[in-house]
């Protein structure tokens, strides 16, 4: 352990000097085992960036590789010397020395937009012709820039950086381009992708980042954004001549809506490969479920970001798509037959699994009595409780925003910094570089946000008097909610449903269920004014904070809740403690892994009155629109813990839970499909 600024006191003020002595040390000394620095994370270098000259001049001290080592760098440290740390890019403006390619794609690999009208129109005067201005120096920067991307010496923050420049030298063609587009109307970019997130799904901002990173390689992306329904996208796509299509979801009724599209284009005779990519899909569900609806075209999973790259270009490639079509195909095959007889396992039937539900002492057990008893408002002004931005900032969990950037790793609360999950010592430090900056931008955004009141949060919650009756649980008012019960075999533990939670009608006592439903608006507003300027990387900051804003809403609210039920006190708990749901009771949604089934969400909106108070809305399939949006239940037990549901529903759970709800047997498998063990 050490404070590595100490190896550079003797430089300050001269931050140059500093940053790059920083980097070079601890890229050496965590190589040889050092475990813990200190150090200001905004005076860190990109090893990989620190200038050749100077980073032998500095390894030359730090390694003692000479004797006369501490006198050239001081010599070499005076053209630095008081250089303020807003001010290091003037030492660096040599590069607006070299040839307008060079510059652009200086501009390029470090997101730097400050001089690329200019450069642009100078390499239009240059060569006349817009598209060979893309072809040449841009994609020649962008090569680079994927380049690096795939072997992990950038990383995605980056990568979208250079896109927005990228986006912003391509706007300045724009008019030249369509100038000669009119004069060759047949004219045809590298490879055409259309991208769309399927009917009755919201989410998007994955889908963004496959556009983004997909438009800086080449590709002439169309992006339709969310809830297309299947018609328009295959409409679109022979618009434009698409040679992939791209399918997007989150939840997982999308999963059916992938299949549908797909057997449209196989009876439609479309014959262009399908990419399918979410949070919900995976590459097995793709082999068994997808693919077999489309035959005449690859059907291709695609994990993140980084793979569209590769993914599409094979595809698309004359040289390399027969290869790799057959081995995506062997794939498939390979998964058929390890996955698809999955469903031969050995599961219990409902009444054995019930026979080991979850057992609570219902006349000792505390059970805690909310203060206030049904509906509560919660808005900016005029609510029973009053929430604001302020006061929801404290409350953002930031770990699933790096994810949401493909940057792996653990907010570090204490420490307020980002821990890279990366092994490799120069890519942890890389990322946590690239991260400290990611986060840096992301606050400057929020405190925008936040003094220009961009986002708006509404919110709901209540309380309500509960018993449970075998699997269900009913409301005094009479409603009804439903829960499933685990099926697989078990040893030592119980097969949950969540009313194991709440107490049964037959112990006498009354107990309380909780539901919320909370929202931001006005994320998918400022993030499209960003789009309009031509800054993707902006634009996706803004709907990854809307949607920490709506995690943290809920987080906030149910600690309101908390309180207002007795079993937690203001100041009980550090923001690090309810991050890691060191609290009392768990606040499940329908449509995840305790309650997979979607259609709950309808009856838990109409008791709340959820859409009027909140502005939120549900699509056909049961998404929260706009969808930096939470809803839930809220469960006090002491022991209440969260679990999931796996693939072992039986058909005697499902048509028991079919005959409890009132539908049918065919609407139920087809919402829970993913889960059937059967």
């Amino acid at each position: 352990s050490g404070g590595v600024s100490n190896i550079s006191f003797s430089f300050r003020g001269n931050n140059k000097i500093r940053e790059a002595m920083h980097s070079a040390f601890l890229y050496h000394a965590i190589k040889a085992g050092m475990d813990m620095g200190i150090v200001n994370a905004g005076m860190l270098e990109v090893y990989e960036d620190i200038p050749a000259d100077l980073l032998v001049k500095v390894e030359d001290v730090l390694l003692n590789r000479r004797p006369d080592a501490t006198e050239i760098l001081v010599e070499y440290a005076e053209q630095f010397k008081g250089q303020a740390a807003g001010k290091k890019a003037e030492a660096d403006l040599s590069w607006r020395e070299v040839s307008v390619e060079k510059r652009l794609e200086y501009a390029l690999l470090r997101g730097i937009t400050d001089f690329i009208v200019p450069d642009t129109e100078e390499a239009l005067a240059k060569y006349g012709v817009p598209l060979k201005v893309i072809e040449g120096p841009l994609m020649d920067g962008m090569k680079v820039v994927g380049d690096l991307f795939g072997e992990g010496k950038m990383f995605l923050p980056q990568v979208v950086k250079s896109a927005r420049v990228m986006k912003q030298s391509v706007a300045v063609l724009t008019p030249a381009m369509e100038a000669e587009k009119a004069l060759n109307p047949n004219q045809k970019s590298g490879g055409r992708f259309l991208i769309a997130t399927v009917k009755g799904d919201v989410h998007d901002i994955g889908k963004n980042i496959v556009g983004v990173v997909l438009s800086c390689n080449g590709f002439e992306v169309t992006d339709m954004g969310v809830m297309v329904s299947c018609e328009k996208i295959l409409n679109k796509a022979r618009e434009i001549g698409a040679d992939v299509i791209g399918l997007s979801g989150l939840i997982t009724p999308s999963l059916d809506e992938m299949m549908h599209v797909a057997s449209e284009m196989e009876r439609l005779g479309f014959t262009v490969p399908l990419l399918i990519g979410g949070a919900t899909t995976s590459a097995a569900h793709t082999a068994i479920k997808i693919a077999p609806h489309y035959p005449s075209g690859s059907v291709v999973h695609v994990l993140d970001a980084s793979r569209s790259v590769p993914v599409t270009t094979s595809l698309i490639s004359e040289e390399h798509r027969a290869a790799f079509v057959e081995a995506n195909e062997e794939r498939h095959v390979e998964m058929r037959a390890k996955y698809g007889q999955k469903k031969t396992r050995d599961i219990l039937s409902l009444e054995a699994a019930r026979a080991n539900a979850f057992a609570s002492d219902w006349l000792g057990v505390d059970i805690a009595r909310p203060s206030v008893l049904g509906v509560q408002k919660v808005l900016p002004s005029g609510g029973d409780l009053e929430v604001s931005l302020e006061l929801l900032r404290p409350y953002i969990d930031w770990s699933p925003f790096f994810h949401t950037w493909e940057l792996r790793g653990r907010w570090l609360v204490a420490e307020q910094r980002f821990s890279s999950a990366w092994d490799e010592a120069d890519k942890k430090a890389h990322a946590e570089s690239e991260a400290a900056k990611l986060y840096r931008d992301a606050n400057a955004l929020l405190d925008r946000i936040i003094a220009e009141k961009r986002f708006t949060p509404k919110g709901v919650f209540g309380y309500f008097e509960a018993n449970s009756i075998g699997d269900d649980i009913a409301l005094k008012d009479c409603r009804t909610f439903h829960s499933l019960r685990q099926q697989q075999i078990k040893k030592d533990t119980p097969n949950y449903a969540l009313s194991d939670y709440i107490a049964p009608a037959s112990s006498g006592r009354t107990d309380y269920l909780g539901g919320f439903a909370v929202t931001i608006h006005g994320g998918d507003e400022f993030a499209h004014s960003f789009d309009e300027a031509h800054d993707p990387y902006s634009s996706i900051i803004v709907k990854a904070l809307a949607d920490r804003f709506a995690e943290a809403f809920a987080e906030w609210l149910h600690q309101q809740a908390r309180f207002q039920c007795g079993i937690e006190k203001p100041g009980d708990l550090s923001n690090e403690e309810l991050i890691r749901e060191k609290y009392r009771g768990i606040r499940p949604a329908p449509g995840y892994p305790a309650q997979p089934d979607h259609t709950e969400k309808p009856a838990l909106f109409e008791l709340l009155g959820a859409t009027a108070v909140t502005g939120c809305e549900l699509t056909e399939s049961c998404a929260m629109h706009p969808g930096a949006s939470v809803s839930g239940f809220y469960f006090n037990h002491p022991q209440s813990r969260y679990f999931g549901i796996s693939t072992d529903l039986g058909r005697d759970q499902i048509e028991d839970y079919a005959q409890r709800k009132g539908r049918t047997v065919a609407e139920m498998e087809k919402w829970l499909n993913p889960w059937l063990g059967y």
